[in-house]
């Protein structure tokens, strides 16, 4: 697995799912500028793999601004360097020399048909990937994109997603390259429509400090705490409620075991021109159009089974760290 990432409160606890995941072994982390700008992106992943003891798993920098739009970032929603109120100790280790593009594809050839991509973040990195290597869809066993708005309100946009928002001219370079090899997998996309389903709740937070270590004993805990606060305090100020829709580690979770996930194969096109709808995931669910499938878009998931899982993988990180075990 490769996980493409925008690094971020709930992508930094996707990552920390992937390596509580003894099922997943992760490649690398590539890095795109979205909830913050590519550099910082780096920095959080580089320090949050420092913290869990995972100074093995390559991070590489890709793409600082989108294909064509200004770089927007969104420093009320995750804090000004993207963590909350969190910190991240100063990594002793570099960034790859590879560029995260290059990353991709040079891993893709390696093991053609093994590697799961999954993006966290705008489709930058990807897109920028595709024009270096066109063929990539069929090199990568399958992508899964935290992605789009098909059946419910946007939260960038009244009907736009912010990953796409960000970069909805790379959503549509993958979306068209994937749609060039019909023979491959379709991208399965989780929008905000299942994504917000996922609500993590303080009694939920409570259970896993209970399993896994308080704040104060424990520095991946203290970070989760820390970083999750400023997410709660967020979504109570926006959404009405104190928690935190946590959508990446759901993503993460689908790409390691579809049945979380139902899924419909349907035609998907971005929004480009829009006056009020640029970034737009049109979606047609009646067949209207009369064109092939391009999406998996996934329309229900199975959040019990998926909490108990995030409870579980994060215990396990935490464990691993406190108990100084080498992870290399």
């Amino acid at each position: 697995m490769i996980l493409d990432v925008d690094t971020g409160i709930d992508d930094s606890l996707a990552i920390l799912y992937a390596l509580g995941s003894l099922d997943a072994e992760l490649l690398a982390i590539t890095c795109v500028s979205g909830n913050v700008d590519a550099r910082q992106v780096a920095r959080n992943t580089l320090g949050l793999l420092e913290l869990a003891g995972r100074t093995d798993v390559e991070v590489a920098l890709g793409r600082e601004v989108p294909l064509v739009r200004p770089l927007q970032t969104t420093p009320e929603t995750h804090g000004p360097e993207g963590i909350g109120y969190a910190s991240v100790p100063e990594a002793a280790r570099p960034l790859s020399k590879r560029h995260a593009a290059d990353l991709i594809i040079e891993e893709a050839q390696a093991r053609p048909g093994e590697l799961t991509l999954v993006t966290l973040g705008p489709l930058t990195n990807v897109a920028v990937a595709l024009t270096r290597q066109p063929a990539l869809p069929r090199l990568l066993a399958q992508l899964v994109m935290m992605a789009g708005s098909y059946r419910s309100a946007g939260n960038t946009a009244p009907t736009t997603e912010w990953n796409v928002a960000c970069d909805p001219e790379a959503l549509a370079t993958v979306l068209a390259a994937w749609s060039a090899y019909p023979e491959v997998a379709r991208p399965l996309a989780l929008g905000l429509d299942v994504t917000e389903r996922a609500k993590l709740t303080p009694e939920r937070l409570e259970e896993l400090f209970e399993r896994a270590g308080r704040p104060e004993d424990n520095p991946v805990m203290r970070y989760v705490d820390d970083a999750l606060r400023f997410y709660m305090e967020f979504h109570s100020r926006y959404d009405g409620f104190y928690g935190a829709f946590i959508h990446d580690p759901l993503a993460v979770a689908a790409a390691l075991d579809r049945s979380l996930v139902t899924s419909e194969a349907l035609r998907v096109e971005v929004e480009l021109e829009g006056r009020w709808t640029t970034g737009e995931t049109v979606t047609d669910w009646r067949r209207q159009w009369g064109r092939d499938p391009n999406v998996d878009v996934a329309v229900q998931a199975d959040v019990e089974t998926f909490f108990t899982r995030l409870l579980d993988r994060l215990a396990i990180v935490a464990a691993a760290e406190s108990h100084g075990r080498p992870r290399d």
